[in-house]
This record gives structure tokens, C-alpha cells and sequence, in this order.
């Protein structure tokens, strides 16, 4: 999903398509797509996992809260607390459902009295996502107290990067099914004999990205256009007819050979056009698709004659 920053614009989308017959598309058979049975137990049970027994806040079935001091302040926190916090600053923002489905196993109880405490200490912020109810998610966000406290503590590496904030509402539903779909995606690495080791979101790629560049301008280096590519592959971010293509999500892991490997992740909707679709599926990207939107955009693909499986999740 593009979103819009205020500094350099890294062009419009213009990916030229071959001319397209009016002839019906051929179908391509991707067997990765095909949804479960409607009498398979995984399609009508929501699954939780068991509660991870460690993470870098420690055994997560302990209860019992710690003192910990930032500053002039001191803070009461368990490890459950403190998983919270690391993964709502990962991904800037979570639906509290998928914290229960994801870190607390299923426990609501849980988790409701863990979010208490952590925006009773300031740390983070629960909120709505819309002012229409029935439209609305509540989602976890840190506070700039909140990141500051995992940044002081080291619980991540220091190359993680870590959010606060709330921000760009209108794209707070793609935003929040990040979480979700890294969830799948470590999965899958996971039962692949890999572990993954640093999440970076679009915001840090743009970011890393626009800070070279604006270094070449005032430089005032020469063909910015040609620099441009050539820092796109330092970040190792793929080139289509001249633009730089970023994932909305890069997940980098260990893979079970012991060689590091990176998967970038697109999580596409149903406002995606043609050459949008054209361009990720040229770069190369694992594209995924919330079940009500998949439909729309396998028969675009289809019709457009794209080479890309469109997964559900």
C-alpha cells in the first residue's frame, strides 16, 4: 500500500503493460491459493497458540511485575507487559484481538488487565480506529513514554526499529493487518526451520531511502535518478521501469541452514489497480490478501495476465 511522506516522491506508478486482448485470460493454476475445505476444522475453529514460554521480556506465563526505573520514573511491569509493548511497537499498531489470538492464547481476562496497567503508567494507548462502531477496532499503540522504556531497557536489538503513535487513520485497517500477517509468514518460516530475526516496515525502508538521497542533493551529485537506483540496491529494494518498489513489510530470518534470508511482503487490497499488482508482482514480493479481498484480485490478476500467486490470509 503507497503511502504519502512530505519529502522526496519516488515517482508516480508507471509500469507499462502489454496491450491486453479482449480474449478471456487464461487461468494459471496456483495451488498455494486453494482455500481449505468447508468441512475442514481449521476453517470454522479460530486456533490460539500456547503461550510463548520465552521472549526477550522473559517467561510469558509469569505473572509476577517488576520495578523497572527510566529515567525519574518507575514503572511495574511483567513479562506479558512487556511482550505487549515490544510487539505494538514493531508494527506502530495491533488489534487487540490479535494480541489475544497471537501473545495471550486466547486469555481476554488476561490481556484486558495487562492493557490497564499499561495505559494507567502512561506506556501506551488504547483506542478505536474509527468513531463508527461498527466499523471500528480497537488497536494498542505505544506512547512516546512507551518506546522510550524498551529502548532504555534494550528489549529489542538496537536495529529494530520501534514505533508511537498513532497515525494516518484512514489507513489504520491495512496498517493493523500487518501483525496478523506476520504472524502467518513467521509461521511459515518457522516450519521451515528458520527464525526470524528483525521485522522493518515501509516506513524505515522510505525512510533509509529519502535519507540518502536528500545526502545526494545537497551534495548536489548529478543524475539524482541513477544514485537513486543505485541505493535502492545497497537496501536491497527491486527496481521496475526506474522505480524503487517497497513491501509494506521485510521480514528478515535465518533460515535453517544457517544462511540469512529475507522475505518481503505485500499485503494488497482491494484499491490495488492493475499496474499497482503489475509492479509488486514484478519486484517480486509475497503478495497476501485479507479472504474478501483475494477474490477481487486474483481476477484482476488473471484478466491482466500477471504471473503471481495472491495468498489468503
Amino acid at each position: 500500500m503507497s503511502r504519502g511522506y512530505d519529502s522526496f516522491d519516488l515517482d508516480d506508478f508507471r509500469y507499462v503493460l502489454p496491450n491486453s486482448s479482449r480474449e478471456k485470460p487464461q487461468h494459471r493454476d496456483y495451488p498455494e491459493e486453494r482455500e481449505p475445505s468447508r468441512g475442514s476444522r481449521a476453517s470454522n475453529v479460530e486456533e490460539h497458540r500456547k503461550l510463548p514460554q520465552s521472549s526477550p521480556a522473559g517467561d510469558l506465563r509469569d505473572t509476577t511485575r517488576s520495578v523497572y526505573r527510566n529515567r525519574e520514573r518507575t514503572y511495574s511491569l511483567c513479562p506479558s507487559e512487556i511482550h505487549t509493548l515490544i510487539e505494538a511497537g514493531k508494527f506502530r499498531v495491533v488489534d487487540t484481538n490479535d494480541l489475544v489470538r497471537f501473545a495471550y492464547a486466547g486469555d481476554r481476562g488476561r490481556i484486558e488487565s495487562d492493557i490497564r496497567n499499561l495505559v494507567r503508567q502512561g506506556l501506551a494507548e488504547h483506542r478505536n480506529t474509527t468513531p463508527f462502531k461498527n466499523e471500528s477496532r480497537q488497536v494498542l499503540t505505544l506512547t512516546r513514554r512507551g518506546q522510550r522504556f524498551i529502548r532504555h531497557h534494550n528489549f529489542v536489538p538496537e536495529d529494530q526499529a520501534i514505533y508511537h503513535g498513532f497515525v494516518k487513520p484512514k489507513e489504520a485497517n491495512h496498517d493493523t493487518d500487518l501483525y496478523r500477517l506476520y504472524q502467518k509468514v513467521a509461521d511459515d518460516i518457522g516450519r521451515k526451520g528458520g527464525h526470524v530475526l528483525r521485522v522493518s516496515l515501509d516506513y524505515e525502508l522510505k525512510e533509509k531511502l529519502y535519507k540518502k538521497l536528500g545526502e545526494a542533493q545537497v551534495r548536489n551529485d548529478v543524475r539524482l535518478d541513477l544514485q537513486k537506483q543505485v541505493f535502492a540496491r545497497e537496501f536491497q529494494l527491486p527496481v521496475v521501469q526506474g522505480k524503487v518498489i517497497l513491501p509494506d513489510m521485510r521480514i528478515e530470518y535465518e533460515a535453517q541452514e544457517g544462511e540469512r534470508a529475507r522475505a518481503d511482503v505485500e499485503l494488497a487490497t482491494d484499491h490495488y489497480h492493475g499496474n499497482h499488482l503489475a509492479e509488486k508482482a514484478q519486484a517480486g514480493f509475497q503478495i497476501y490478501a485479507r479472504a474478501q479481498d483475494a477474490a477481487g484480485l486474483r481476477r484482476i490478476r488473471d484478466e491482466r495476465e500477471i504471473t503471481t500467486a495472491i495468498l489468503s490470509f
